[in-house]
C-alpha cells in the first residue's frame, strides 16, 4: 500500500465536512421560508479562520451573512458605542474577555445551545457559548532547547536567565486574556512583578502569534508566548522538520489556561432565529470537526475529535479559572502600558 499525502487527507476531510454538515444543518434548522434574511456578524475571528464556515452556512441554508471582521477589542468598543442601534445580530469573539465586555448587550441563549459544550466553556449566566478551545502554550526552538529545559511555570520566564531569549506579541488579544487570567489568579501585585520581569528580559516583540512562532523556528528567539494552534498550521505546511514545538506548562497556572473563542446573540437582534441557527451550525459535530481538522483548535462537542497531534484536553495541567471573569481587558492593557510593554 502507498501512503497518501497530507494534502490528500485535508481535501478528503473537507469533502466529508461539507457532506456531513448538510445533514447537520438540516437537522437543526427550522422550516425555511422563501423570505431571504441577512445575518450580520461582528467577528473578532479572522476571515481565514471562519470564512469557509460562513460560506458553507450560506450555501446550505440559502441565507445571506454579512461579516464585519476586526479585532475583538475594537469590535466590542464599536458595539458599546452603537448600543441599541447596532446592526449586529451576533458577536463572534476571539476570547471570553471581549464577550464579557459587552455582556449587558447579549441575550440569554437557549438551554440546548448552552448544553452542547462543557460547563467551563460557557458563560455561567448563559449569555455566550464557546465554539472552540485555544490553549495558551510556550512555543520553543527544538534546536536550542528540549522540553526538559523549560520551567514548570510561566512565572519563571521572568527570571534573569531568560534575558534576550523570549518573544511575544504584546498587542495580541489572547495574550491580554492570559494576563487577565493572571490578575484573577495571582492578583495585581504578583502579575505586575511578572510583567516587569519579562520587560526587563528585553523580549523581542512581534505583530502576532504567527510571526512569533516563525521567529521561534528560525532561532530568532528560544521561546514565545502564543496560542497552541499556530504551530500546527506551520507543521501542516512545512512538515515535521519544522524547528519548533509547543510546551504546555507543568504547573496549573495561567500560562496553560484554556481560552475559548465564543459567540453571543445581541438582545436587539431582529434576526434571532437565523442567529441561533448559525450558532447551532458552529456547535454541531460537523462544525466542530471543521475547527479540529482545519484550524487545529480543540473541539468542544464531544462527538468531534481533536487533531491527533494535540494532547487530550483533560491531560493538560490547567488552572480552574472562570472564563466569565476575564472581562477586564482594559485594566490589563493599562497594566501593560504602566510596565512599558505597550506604548
Amino acid at each position: 500500500m502507498f501512503r497518501r499525502s497530507a494534502k490528500f487527507w485535508r481535501v478528503l476531510v473537507g469533502v466529508a465536512f461539507v457532506l456531513v454538515t448538510a445533514t447537520a444543518v438540516a437537522a437543526c434548522s427550522p422550516e425555511s421560508s422563501s423570505e431571504s434574511k441577512q445575518l450580520v456578524v461582528y467577528s473578532g475571528r479572522s476571515e481565514s479562520l471562519i470564512g469557509p464556515l460562513v460560506e458553507d452556512f450560506e450555501k446550505l441554508t440559502g441565507s445571506s451573512v454579512r461579516v464585519s471582521y476586526g479585532g475583538t477589542g475594537p469590535l466590542a468598543a464599536t458595539l458599546l458605542e452603537e448600543g441599541k442601534n447596532s446592526p449586529a445580530d451576533i458577536f463572534f469573539a476571539q476570547d471570553p474577555g471581549g464577550l464579557g465586555a459587552v455582556d449587558s448587550m447579549l441575550d440569554q441563549l437557549p438551554s440546548d445551545v448552552l448544553e452542547s459544550v462543557p460547563d467551563w466553556a460557557r458563560d455561567p449566566e448563559g449569555r455566550w457559548v464557546g465554539t472552540s478551545g485555544r490553549a495558551r502554550v510556550v512555543v520553543y526552538n527544538t534546536d536550542m532547547l528540549n522540553e526538559a529545559d523549560l520551567p514548570d511555570s510561566i512565572e519563571d520566564f521572568a527570571n534573569p536567565e531568560w534575558k534576550g531569549r523570549i518573544g511575544w506579541p504584546p498587542t495580541n488579544g489572547s495574550l491580554h486574556a492570559m494576563i487577565t487570567a493572571m490578575r484573577r489568579e495571582w492578583g495585581e501585585n504578583r502579575t505586575r512583578t511578572w510583567l516587569e520581569g519579562i520587560v526587563a528580559n528585553e523580549p523581542k516583540t512581534y505583530e502576532n502569534n504567527t510571526a512569533t512562532v516563525a521567529a521561534a523556528a528560525a532561532g530568532e528567539i528560544e521561546v514565545g508566548f502564543v496560542n497552541h494552534y499556530y504551530l500546527h498550521r506551520f507543521i501542516a505546511e512545512e512538515g515535521e522538520s519544522f524547528s519548533a514545538r509547543n510546551y504546555y506548562t507543568r504547573s496549573a497556572d495561567p500560562g496553560s489556561v484554556i481560552l475559548v473563542a465564543g459567540i453571543g446573540l445581541l438582545k436587539e437582534s431582529n434576526n434571532k432565529d437565523l442567529a441561533i441557527q448559525f450558532i447551532k451550525f458552529l456547535l454541531s459535530s460537523s462544525g466542530q470537526q471543521y475547527f479540529a481538522s482545519q484550524t487545529y483548535e480543540f473541539p468542544l462537542n464531544e462527538n468531534a475529535k481533536a487533531d491527533s497531534l494535540l494532547p487530550n484536553l483533560v491531560d493538560i495541567t490547567k488552572p480552574a479559572i472562570d472564563l466569565g471573569d476575564l472581562s477586564d481587558l482594559e485594566g490589563t492593557q493599562d497594566l501593560l502600558r504602566e510596565v512599558g510593554a505597550l506604548p
